[in-house]
């Protein structure tokens, strides 16, 4: 599948959130990027340009997850970052979630030795409040 990835526009916002959720919308250190399958949103990330840059709040829609728009999203993110004159870029990454383990690592994003986090309870999020109790490791790539 190709899809097109660019940074969200305001004027899609609302379009965008219905589909997607824009979880970060408005979080003020960064924007989303979108991949769109001709006019239809099917996955975004929250690209945080903090010191290092984040991928935050990747989603794609499951009918078309497996298709490298993950991957495509991730590119662009790091596109993004060289561009602002960053050298690289870091994630979180469940320790329950394999698939996105196996994708950020065959996009060359390895561990930081950072020890994992454990996040438990109530996380207030722009759309509102998610339970949360999960464990993450964080990754980061250099770039070239």
């Amino acid at each position: 599948m190709s899809s097109v990835v660019r940074q969200l526009r305001s004027e899609e916002a609302e379009r965008v959130g219905l589909v997607l959720g824009l979880a970060r919308l408005n979080q003020g250190d960064g924007f989303y990027l979108v991949a769109w399958d001709d006019a239809e949103p099917i996955g975004h990330l929250h690209l945080a340009l903090t010191e290092p840059p984040e991928l935050q709040d990747v989603f794609v829609r499951p009918g078309h997850r497996r298709c490298g728009v993950a991957r495509a999203l991730t590119a662009a993110a790091e596109r993004e970052v060289e561009a602002r004159g960053f050298s690289r870029l870091r994630l979180t990454v469940s320790v329950d979630n394999v698939a996105a383990q196996a994708l950020y690592h065959a996009c060359g994003y390895r561990d930081t030795g950072l020890p994992p986090e454990r996040v438990q309870g109530t996380v207030m999020i722009r759309t509102g409040p998610i339970d949360v109790d999960d464990t993450f490791l964080t990754w980061e790539k250099a770039l070239s």
